[in-house]
């Protein structure tokens, strides 16, 4: 029998159905709302007031991510059940509006949480935020079935690979974007912008889902054909259904590695960038598109250096879906999980603005190979019936690497490479200042303590310089400062003794705690959780190579 011939690249597209490219619409509206967020909350977290943040250490943002994992990743195997059989636009709908409540609480976190605090409530900021992270955890992950469902259902074996990787290249349009907003929206801390923005976007998704979007077809598997099950019943099937199939567990449990470093990319990477990297040397190609992504410190600003990421996969990710198609599924997923793991590794070895970059970039090719495909994997194993719930699965693995790289990244970092924890403990160890006073961040905030390491360092010892700035501090009644003028005010005084400090020279000291602490790190770590994953996907694919089974044939 002759060869079924191939469909063209241009075939291929043309046979994607009006529905796939509205749900790749509302992706990039979602995923502009999202990672407009996502880009400036590790920031705005930690900045402490005088830089209109929360305050919060680097472990209570580690927490509150990971509890934003658990929900926004493993919601989706139980509402991707009920996006099946109650259907996929009332499913976009009640995403949406969570969606927005969660990024308007997330704007006005500070103000709550300064009245709270007001009221005796320890930590209100760590508490108001959780909530917020709660609420857009939960709209997204309702969100996330019946789009990807609708993906799913509008792909079959030959054209998945080029639907995928259509669909993550028209998500990343609203990925690329989204930290380029922030950071114009932002301007230096002007943070709520962002979120505001967000909820807007988010707002705009009604009318393609109400207007374009058509209800799909409802489609029951042969055994539940005729049955109604109820919302319990929904449930207690959506939970029990994977642990039916315990080659897709042991594969979303290898898979979690990847997306542990991906997140990590996203929420650690960019403070680390701020803290550690000297980023002036690219600054010239930044400002060259927009001053707004510059800071006034002559640093580009983190977030527009992990954007690298979706704008490479924007330029690549279809022609490189076109080649990925031809091979085998898994080994693709090997493939990516090995450059992405280079690339993750090198992004935080280095203190380098160049080739920080550079190792962006270069995760963003393993990036391209893996999660495309991986959706592509799980969307054809789905049977008949349970798309949007078998993609639902597809965010277990999500969950898992997100929730376990916060807590452990979250860990690591506090206690590894938090540029300020290290600083404040050298100007106590090696220059003599006092530990009340260091550790004090009343007294001393963040955003002079690097100030005042460097001016301690040029002259030898700190006990003179503490002396100069106590007494600094002890000229001003505190008692009659208003509370909205504090930070301000305190910034002030401190400057009268520290001056203006020349930004070459705090690098320089950025560069002493650097080779003598080591805080790179903390990416070896974590890169080595990737490398485990790696070795275990090579171990999988072995496995159904050897068996040859349907799900492997069908896959390939």
């Amino acid at each position: 029998m002759a060869e079924e011939k191939k469909m063209s690249f241009v075939e291929q597209i043309r046979s994607l159905p009006a529905n796939f490219w509205v749900a790749c619409f509302m992706e990039i509206l979602e995923r502009l709302a999202f990672f407009g967020v996502r880009a400036i909350a590790p920031l705005y977290l930690v900045k402490t007031a005088g830089e209109n943040g929360l305050g919060l250490s680097y472990a209570d943002k580690g927490v509150i991510y990971a509890v934003w994992a658990v929900i926004q990743c493993m919601v989706p195997m139980v509402s991707g059940g009920y996006t099946d059989r109650y259907g996929y636009r009332k499913s976009l709908a009640v995403a949406f509006v969570i969606n927005i409540l969660g990024y308007l609480l997330m704007a006005r976190s500070l103000p709550i949480a300064e009245y709270f605090a007001a009221g005796g409530w320890e930590n209100a900021g760590y508490w108001v935020f959780m909530a917020a992270a709660c609420l857009v955890g939960l709209g997204t992950a309702i969100f996330k079935p019946p789009v990807q469902g609708t993906v799913a259902r509008g792909t079959n074996e030959e054209t998945s690979s080029m639907g995928w990787g259509v669909f993550y290249w028209m998500v990343n349009i609203g990925g690329a974007l989204a930290p380029m907003g922030a950071a114009l929206l932002r301007v230096e801390i002007d943070w709520q912008n962002v979120f505001y923005a967000a909820a807007i976007v988010t707002a705009l998704n009604f009318l393609p889902a109400l207007l374009l979007f058509k209800e799909p077809p409802k489609e029951l598997p042969p055994e539940e054909e005729g049955e109604e099950k109820g919302i319990l019943g929904t449930f207690l099937s959506s939970i029990s259904t994977i642990f039916g199939d315990l080659r897709l567990v042991v594969f979303m449990g290898i898979f979690s590695c990847f997306w542990l470093m991906f997140m990590q990319l996203w929420d650690l990477l960019p403070n680390f960038i701020d803290e550690w990297v000297n980023t002036s040397d690219v600054a010239g190609v930044f400002g060259w598109f927009s001053g707004g992504w510059v800071q006034e410190n002559g640093q580009v600003k983190p977030e527009m250096i992990i954007n690298l990421d979706s704008i490479a996969i924007i330029l690549l990710v279809i022609p490189l879906s076109w080649l990925i198609g031809r091979i085998h599924k898994v080994a693709a997923m090997i493939i990516g999980m090995v450059i992405s793991l280079v690339g993750f590794v090198g992004a935080g070895a280095t203190s380098v603005g160049f080739f920080c970059c550079v190792m962006v970039f270069v995760f963003s090719i393993g990036e391209m190979a893996c999660s495309p495909t991986f959706n592509a994997y799980v969307g054809l194993i789905a049977p008949k019936g349970k798309k949007a719930l078998y993609m639902g699965y597809a965010n277990i693995p999500f969950a898992i690497g997100w929730f376990f790289g916060s807590i452990i990244g979250g860990f690591l970092y506090e206690n590894l490479s938090s540029k300020f924890k290290l600083a404040r403990q050298f100007l106590i160890d090696n220059l003599g200042m006092s530990a009340e006073f260091v550790q004090n961040e009343e007294l001393l905030p963040n955003e002079r303590v690097m100030e005042t390491l460097t001016r301690a360092m040029e002259a030898g010892e700190g006990v003179s310089l503490q002396e100069s700035l106590q007494t600094s501090l002890d000229k001003v009644d505190w008692s009659e400062v208003a509370k909205p003028d504090f930070s301000e005010k305190l910034l002030a005084n401190l400057d009268e003794v520290l001056q203006v400090v020349e930004p070459e020279k705090i690098q320089q000291a950025t560069q002493v705690l650097w080779d003598l602490h080591h805080p790179y790190m903390v990416w070896y770590y974590l890169g080595g959780i990737g490398l485990l994953g790696t070795l275990g996907m090579m171990v999988f694919y072995l496995f159904i190579k050897k068996e040859q089974s349907p799900v492997a044939e069908d896959a390939a």
